[in-house]
């Protein structure tokens, strides 16, 4: 099994001890788009999780294998047919929502599956994303990596399209987590954030 550098992953990542700091030991979770499977076993170190991730790429699915992490191989917008409703305490869905074509669809598969859900996302109205379309180009950065032409990010959002899109689904917010690095935001968390954090379930 891989060594897995805690500290690190704590640093280049720091949405996953918030995600963390929400899962209760021993809970049970489903991690959709896990990639290497480095958050599955972060949580695993963290807080003694049970459950599985979702990929699709052959060399992430290997990693994961090396990870220790229980992996199935499936395309996100195929939806989550494979799980019983209820499976899982949590399902989450880590710097992954941007790339999904089925947003919706997806989200609505988290808590039929989840009894609560996460997302973690980079914020498209941080300033700086907002400086480099002023200044006529697309945003490139550490939580936005790629050029316009090779991105797999299909609908980027800000944090009050997220927060609209949670009121009109009926999606509860729980509680939300913006962070710009290690740094938590808490004045214009639109404007001042570079990622966010939520955990969420169905309304009542």
């Amino acid at each position: 099994m891989m060594q897995i550098d805690i500290a690190r992953l704590a640093a280049e990542r720091p949405d996953f001890a918030a995600i963390a700091a929400w899962i209760p030991k021993g809970a049970s979770v489903l991690d959709l788009g896990c990639g290497d499977g480095s958050l599955l076993r972060y949580l695993k170190e963290k807080r003694a999780v049970r459950g599985y991730g979702v990929e699709i790429r052959d060399l992430d699915i290997v990693s994961c294998i090396a990870n220790g992490v229980n992996v199935i191989q499936n395309d996100l917008d195929s939806g989550l047919s494979d799980f019983e409703d209820s499976s899982f305490d949590f399902v989450m869905l880590s710097q992954t929502l941007q790339a999904t074509r089925h947003t919706l669809e997806l989200i609505q598969e988290m808590l039929r599956v989840g009894r609560e859900g996460i997302v973690s996302f980079p914020n498209f109205g941080y300033w700086r994303n907002r400086l480099n379309v002023l200044r006529g180009n697309m945003p490139v950065s550490g939580e936005l990596p790629y050029q316009w032409y090779d991105t797999p990010n299909v609908h980027l959002c800000t944090l009050h399209d997220f927060e609209n899109f949670c009121r009109e689904q009926r999606v509860a917010v729980l509680e939300r987590r913006v962070m710009t690095g290690e740094s938590e935001v808490g004045l214009l968390p639109n404007l001042l954030g570079s990622t966010a954090v939520y955990r969420f379930q169905r309304a009542l």
